[in-house]
């Protein structure tokens, strides 16, 4: 499955998560990851993860860059983007370098922001805790 971007190239998914899935525990990976079920657990990637706007992630995620319009109770930890859609709703702190949040959206957390001067735990999301 892929993913065109806005120059109309394709972002390759390594994993998708079905939206008649649920899926109890944790997921790794090094590519990307498209959420449309349910997950109770952590993810975790040096790829992207993308949440549909009818997922719900019941845990903490650990990327370069997350894009959510679905439902996140959980902290998110990227070295990139975090961007929330209209439609998505995030219950956790978030730590990031760069967050978008879209009007509509919900978010009920801290956020700190990373520098570039900063040390990037995002980086290596197996030493973040």
């Amino acid at each position: 499955m892929s993913l065109r971007k806005k120059d109309g190239n394709l972002k390759n998914i390594d994993t998708l998560i079905g939206a008649s899935t649920t899926f109890n525990g944790n997921i790794e990976s090094e590519g990307i990851i498209r959420i449309d079920g349910k997950i109770n657990g952590e993810v975790k990637t040096s790829g992207g993860v993308y949440i549909g706007k009818n997922a719900k992630i019941t845990g903490n995620i650990y990327s370069s860059n997350v894009y959510i319009s679905g439902t996140v109770i959980g902290n998110v930890f990227s070295s990139g983007i975090v961007r929330i859609f209209s439609t998505a709703k995030l219950i956790g702190d978030i730590e990031v370098k760069s967050f978008i949040s879209d009007e509509g959206a919900i978010f009920q957390g801290k956020c700190k922001m990373l520098d570039d001067e900063s040390p990037d735990n995002g980086n290596k999301p197996e030493e973040m805790k």
